[in-house]
Parts: structure tokens; C-alpha cells; sequence
């Protein structure tokens, strides 16, 4: 697991690039389902056949990840980048990072004026985004011209590495977690049901992805497998986020205070009993904050039962991300217990 994790974690894949992790997921699953596809949309769909008259259940794992994207390049040579998905200004500055071009990767810092030249009330200020600016050494607007394009994606420079015994680091753990668990998932599923894995795109910018395949899909039941917050830090109170890392996979019962999905309650019972009855470690939550695909999932044609599981991740939305791998393993192990059970 953590290999795998690692590679999905290094790989890139902002939001509507999704390409190399979609490539990378078909590498591992194939040879372990009956089949592959890509939608329109560039959603990847692996299908393990079931019973002829199962059940169809919709495993869904967002391939893309939050990150920036060239917007102008100055006569200097220096970028201005626009942010794709939710990113906070101030994990930011002085990163270094990869711009994806059609001929390569380029590598650049995000600079900014010095502290020095700051004024007081300035310093005391968090630096907004389009005040910075990524330096790829290039001597002029032609010479940048040469190497990279408007449009072209870019992503934090981040290598995937133990951080201790259990927990690993890296960027993009949300959600390269979920495809990790999703691929292992389809190596090992045995059910009466057809299982559709899908790798969606375009989450951390709208659900796109997970719209349009549970339209075409219309399963029975969905499960949507992400990250969620990890409170066991300084800096937040144990009330505003309660789930650790260690402690088991994370069953959310609802999101952004109901406005994106409160968990169908046969799929809740279910996964709790499951849990129960298989001695698997796990934490309920009801969260105040984001959401995940099981928002656009289970709106889906007439409404689909859709319920979240998520291991507890920190520093989720920033450079880089904390999880602990056993919380990884017991997520894969609830599921295929669950799937048992369909």
C-alpha cells in the first residue's frame, strides 16, 4: 500500500489533467477487472462483473488534485498563475513547483517582493496570490514563451516519503488515497454485485466527474472514498474536528451542515454493522466544512443511497499531507467487508 501510495501521490493531475493518474491507475488494475473504460468526460471506470441479476454499487475516487495554472507571462519573463480549486494564499509563497508543458516539465519558485521591502502593516498581512508570481529563470517574455504556455497546469513540488513509523507525506494525498484504496479494492473484491470503480475528475472544482458517471452508471448503491480532516494538532480544538489518524476509517454521516450529502440511513447502519462486525476501528463525523462527490452521486437520476468513508488526513488543501497507512489498510478492508455483504 504504501508504494502504491506513493506513486499515485508523486504523480500529477490537477483538476482537467488528469491524464498520468489515470494512466497509472489502469497499469495497476488491469488483469484484475473484466473491464476499462474512459467516458467523455475522462473518467476512468473499471468494472468487475457480479451476479447477472446483482446488484450494481458504485465505488467513486476523485483522480484530480488542487493546484495552479499559467495566466500571463510579463515582459520580464516572470508568470502570473490563476489557482485551480480551493487553495489558501498563504501555503503558497516560496514553494517550489512543476509547470506541466507539452514538452516537459519546467521547474519554478513562487516569489514574491522581499520582506524587506514590506512595510510594516504589509508583513502582517497574508501575501494574496495574484501579488506572486513563479520564477522559471527565463530572461524575458520570449524566452519563457519557449518553454511554457498560457493555460499550462502546475503543480506544488512535493515527494512522497515516511514521515515516522505508520504515517506517510506527501501532496495530493487527497485524493490519491481514495484511488490507492480504490484500486486495491478491485484487486481483491469478491461479490454477487457489479462493481464499478471509478476514477472521477474535476472533483475539487465542481463534481463534474462523479455527475456525469453516476448518470451513466445508475447504481444501486455508491460509496464515495476521499480524505477527510485530521484534528489531532495544535492549532484546532478537538470539537471542530474530532477525527485522528490511527484510530480507523472515518464514516460520514453528513457534510457542509447537510448541504451536500446526509448519508442514506440503510447505507449508515450498514457501514456501522459492517464495521462492528468485522472489529474494524472507526469514527463517525458530522462535518461543517467541504464535501465530496457523494454530493453530485447521490442526486443522481431518482437518488441514489450513497454513504462517504474517509481516513483521517492533516494538512489536507496544502502542499503537503500527513496519513497514517493503517487507517488506509482498514478502509480497504471495510469495504471488501461491506461488499461481502451486497
Amino acid at each position: 500500500m504504501r508504494d502504491l501510495l506513493g506513486k499515485l501521490s508523486n504523480a500529477s493531475g490537477v483538476s482537467g489533467f488528469e491524464e498520468e493518474v489515470r494512466n497509472l491507475m489502469i497499469r495497476e488494475l488491469e488483469g484484475h477487472v473484466d473491464d476499462l473504460q474512459v467516458d467523455n468526460m475522462g473518467n476512468l471506470i473499471a468494472i468487475k462483473e457480479g451476479e447477472p441479476d446483482g446488484k450494481k454499487v458504485m465505488l467513486a475516487a476523485h483522480m484530480d488534485e488542487i493546484g495552479l495554472m499559467v495566466r500571463y507571462i510579463d515582459k520580464e519573463g516572470f508568470i502570473k498563475f490563476s489557482k485551480i480549486g480551493g487553495i489558501n494564499d498563504q501555503m503558497l509563497l516560496n514553494q517550489e513547483v512543476c509547470i506541466h508543458t507539452a514538452q516537459g516539465e519546467v521547474m519554478g519558485v513562487i516569489g514574491s517582493k522581499p520582506p524587506h521591502r514590506m512595510k510594516a502593516a504589509e508583513k502582517k498581512k497574508v501575501l494574496e496570490y495574484e501579488h506572486m508570481f513563479i520564477d522559471i529563470g527565463a530572461a524575458n517574455r520570449e524566452e519563457a514563451e519557449e518553454k511554457v504556455n498560457v493555460g499550462d497546469p502546475i503543480t506544488i513540488s512535493q515527494e512522497f516519503s515516511a514521515l515516522g513509523t505508520e504515517l506517510v507525506k506527501g501532496k495530493a494525498l487527497d485524493n490519491r488515497v481514495g484511488c490507492a484504496v480504490l484500486i486495491e479494492v478491485m484487486k481483491r473484491v469478491r461479490s454477487d454485485a457489479t462493481i464499478y470503480a471509478v476514477g472521477t475528475v474535476q472533483e475539487e472544482v465542481g463534481l463534474k466527474g462523479a455527475r456525469t458517471s453516476a448518470y451513466r452508471i445508475n447504481p444501486d448503491l455508491a460509496l464515495a472514498l476521499d480524505v477527510t480532516i485530521a484534528g489531532d494538532h495544535p492549532g484546532i480544538k478537538e470539537e471542530e474536528a474530532p477525527a485522528k489518524t490511527g484510530k480507523g476509517p472515518c464514516i460520514i454521516l453528513t457534510d457542509a451542515s447537510g448541504r451536500g450529502l446526509i448519508t442514506h440511513p440503510q447505507v449508515k447502519e450498514l457501514l456501522i454493522e459492517v464495521a462492528k462486525e468485522e472489529n474494524i476501528p472507526y469514527q463517525l463525523e458530522v462535518s461543517e466544512g467541504g464535501t465530496t462527490d457523494a454530493s453530485a452521486i447521490h442526486l443522481t437520476r431518482e437518488g441514489i443511497p450513497t454513504g462517504v468513508i474517509s481516513p483521517a488526513s492533516r494538512y489536507i488543501h496544502t502542499p503537503v499531507s500527513v496519513v497514517n497507512v493503517k487507517d488506509v489498510e482498514m478502509v480497504v478492508e471495510l469495504i471488501l467487508a461491506v461488499l461481502r455483504r451486497v
